[in-house]
């Protein structure tokens, strides 16, 4: 799991070449007047990564469901006001709520997270397939991105 700035980001450039277009993408395209919805970023080799903005509302802490995913690395950039994430080592997890479902790519979790912090308008978490992450803790509604990055 990464935590940064936007405008520090391009220092986790090399991980891979979908991860440096999504981070060129982010520090190109921050400031614009997002809508909810899906864009898209088209990559050098001819793969396309979603991106998803959508306006959820934030739950409690323990409402909050630890997720993760196996095909892809999640990118959650708050647009709007703070979001609160979770976040656990999948290895240290013993309670799996609902199986891998490989159609959405995505396990759910029934533990805890073990930690939980804030993610402000102007930074970014990157989720990697070893992280069970639980996003949209807080209060009232807020606007983000997540950008799916396919693991080569």
């Amino acid at each position: 799991m990464i935590l940064t700035t936007v405008d520090e980001a391009a220092q986790y450039k090399g991980i891979s070449i979908y991860l440096d277009a999504a981070i060129d993408w982010i520090q190109e395209h921050f400031n614009d007047e997002f809508v909810k919805g899906v864009y898209s970023i088209d990559c050098a080799d001819g793969t396309t990564m979603t991106v998803k903005c959508s306006e959820p509302a934030l739950l409690p802490t323990e409402k909050a469901t630890l997720e993760a995913h196996e095909r892809f690395i999640d990118i959650q950039i708050p647009l709007k006001g703070t979001e609160g994430m979770g976040w656990s080592p999948i290895k240290s997890l013993k309670h799996v709520r609902d199986a891998y479902n490989e159609a959405k790519d995505v396990t759910f979790y029934g533990d805890a997270a073990q930690c939980v912090f804030p993610v402000k308008h102007g930074q970014l978490a990157i989720f990697f397939p070893e992280d069970a992450h639980a996003p949209n803790i807080g209060l009232g509604n807020h606007r983000k991105l997540v950008i799916k990055v396919p693991v080569v």
